[in-house]
């Protein structure tokens, strides 16, 4: 049985595989990433890659857990950060989510696109996904005013994550992208506010 030090050296032989693979992905695209070359970067032989992980699939999901984890750091630092009271936590939030989305694409889609199983906000995933949508839904919280915050907080990631999407894509208007990002942020899951303060769409407008 091998001892502290030995499981040490493989947690991070394991950890430098997930960190070259991020790498070499975000510089040519995960068809870069092969095991040879993975190999390579990393200075490592082929089998020894195989001994951690299984194949590049497993790899792949490795990468993305891993950045799951990132990105909930992010967004909780972000969060911890905000100056406008609880109120002003979901723009910092969502700024956050934008920033990390837009730095590390090919990881993002490594997260959102290419591991399916690895859904935020659901039982039985590894709790780094599960953290990222608890980060979105802490910071939508104060913006439910009645709505269930969970709905809430799978609407604002879907707005991210569509803008993101599309965006990269090229779909949408450059010169509106700043707009758009602030309309999210900012507005469109607000309630809306008329004069007097009382809200829109509560139950208290109800007859």
């Amino acid at each position: 049985m091998p001892g502290p030090a030995e499981k040490a050296t493989e947690q991070d032989r394991r950890d430098l595989i997930v960190a070259v693979a991020r790498e070499l992905a975000e510089a040519e695209g995960w068809a870069g990433v092969t095991t040879r070359r993975l190999a390579e970067r990393a200075e490592i032989d082929v089998g020894d890659l195989y001994r951690h992980f299984a194949d590049l699939e497993a790899l792949l999901a490795a990468v993305a857990v891993c950045a799951f984890a990132d990105l909930a750091a992010d967004l909780a630092e972000a969060h911890a950060e905000a100056v406008e009271g609880p109120e002003g936590a979901w723009p910092a939030v969502a700024t956050a989510y934008l920033d990390f989305a837009y730095t590390n694409p090919e990881v993002y889609d490594a997260m959102l696109a290419l591991t399916p199983d690895l859904a935020l906000g659901v039982d039985g995933v590894p709790a780094a996904p599960r953290a990222v949508f608890a980060e979105l839904r802490a910071a939508l919280t104060p913006l439910a005013e009645g709505r269930d915050p969970d709905v809430l907080a799978e609407m604002g990631w879907s707005l991210l994550h569509g803008v993101v999407m599309l965006t990269r894509g090229g779909r949408l208007r450059p010169d509106a992208q700043e707009e758009r990002e602030t309309m999210i942020a900012e507005r469109l899951l607000r309630w809306p506010r008329p004069v007097g303060g009382k809200s829109l769409g509560t139950s208290d407008d109800l007859p």
